[in-house]
């Protein structure tokens, strides 16, 4: 070992005796417990192994508890044993928290160094990410726009330390916005999260001239279809690595739109026009209804005080305030599209400075305050009530 620390394991529905005895000869302190039995170990005052080893030769299956534990003692290491290298098992022992996995042939090598892997992390743990979602009420709200746009105000936060994921699966706008060229896409991701460690996901990205990292749409048409689970083992994985992660969600993918658990903050996209407000508001509540009220709000984007349909009547059919409000400048947001250089860069124009206050307001670095605006009624067309 690479610690004087001698660990406690807790091995957990072992299927012999052999996970044991190659810890003992590890020099491991060892005892042996029951899936039922985790529960128990989720108490916020309970005390904590430093690794627990879930076999999951027998079961087949990761234990329901074992995500509740990670949550409450994010600190505690998870090591899943399996006789095979089992995509299924993968993320779901992923998904459940475990950050180390192995399967058969099993040796006292691969044990040790797994478990001085986790005795370290627990030493020094990292702080998971945030994760910011971007789904428009319809398409061509400026979604992408103001993904990439709060992206780039991130990172001048946080260098090195943002990126960006492209859910389109095939033909997304982000590496055309940034102005990169990738190697890789998200289909890559998505088809390997089997293989993810730091290196190999890392080498997926691409460095953006705007200090963003890129994980990029595909630029060629698939025909398969993502499950739930890829989606979300991707942006789960991503938000070990960076302190922000923000995706780009396509609204016409119900897998993407299932997997946004680990999202702080669902931000849903619209403009002033009536079938993009409506929109909204059915995705809106849709999204509340599966991830809570609290962490979905609207922003309006290409905002025009003049406009027939304002602040007030968006809020009635959304049934939410407004948290943000883009100002529309189309010459711009044109000028940027086709220079591949994001508006967040610049100084000295209104809707630059409306991306990175709500960037700000996102990740609560010093956020600005909001001022209400007026607008007409158009409430009954909105809702579709005379």
């Amino acid at each position: 070992m690479t610690t004087h620390l001698v660990p406690e394991v807790l091995v957990v529905d072992p299927l012999d005796r052999e996970l044991e005895q190659l810890l003992g000869a590890c020099g491991m302190r060892t005892t042996q417990g029951r899936a039922a039995e985790l529960t128990a170990l989720a108490h916020p005052s309970a005390q904590q192994p430093h690794v627990v080893v879930v076999d999951t030769r027998g079961a087949r299956s990761i234990p329901e508890s074992m995500a509740a534990v990670k949550r409450q003692h994010p600190a505690t290491g998870f090591l899943v044993v399996a006789s095979e290298s089992d995509p299924a098992i993968l993320l779901e022992a992923m998904r459940a928290g475990a950050s180390e996995f192995l399967h058969e042939p099993i040796t006292a090598a691969a044990l040790e160094q797994a478990i001085s892997r986790l005795v370290a992390h627990r030493a020094s743990p990292t702080v998971a990410g945030e994760v910011f979602a971007f789904v428009g009420g319809k398409g061509g709200v400026g979604t992408t726009t103001a993904a990439v746009n709060v992206a780039t105000a991130l990172a001048k936060a946080a260098p090195l330390q943002t990126l960006f994921i492209d859910l389109h699966v095939a033909h997304g706008d982000a590496a055309l916005l940034f102005g990169a060229e990738p190697r890789f896409s998200i289909v890559d991701a998505l088809e390997n999260t089997h293989r993810f460690d730091e290196a190999f996901f890392r080498g997926l990205v691409t460095s953006t001239t705007a200090g963003v990292s890129l994980l990029a749409s595909c630029d060629r048409a698939l025909v398969q279809h993502t499950s739930v689970e890829p989606f979300r083992a991707v942006m789960e994985f991503a938000a070990q690595l960076y302190r922000y992660v923000i995706v780009d969600v396509p609204g016409s993918d119900p897998a993407a739109l299932d997997a946004l658990d680990a999202a702080s903050h669902i931000v849903v996209v619209t403009n002033q026009e009536l079938s993009a407000v409506r929109g909204a508001s059915r995705r809106a509540a849709t999204l509340r209804g599966r991830y809570g009220r609290d962490r979905v709000m609207v922003i309006v984007s290409r905002f025009d005080k003049q406009a027939e349909i304002g602040q007030s009547d968006i809020e009635k059919v959304v049934s939410s305030k407004v948290q943000h409000m883009l100002p529309s400048d189309y010459r711009l947001a044109l000028q940027a599209l086709n220079r591949g250089r994001p508006l967040a860069l610049d100084n000295h124009n209104k809707l630059a400075a409306g991306f990175r206050s709500l960037a700000k307001g996102l990740a609560k670095i010093d956020p600005e305050p909001k001022r209400p605006e007026a607008g007409g009624s158009l409430f009954g067309r909105l809702t579709g009530r005379s």
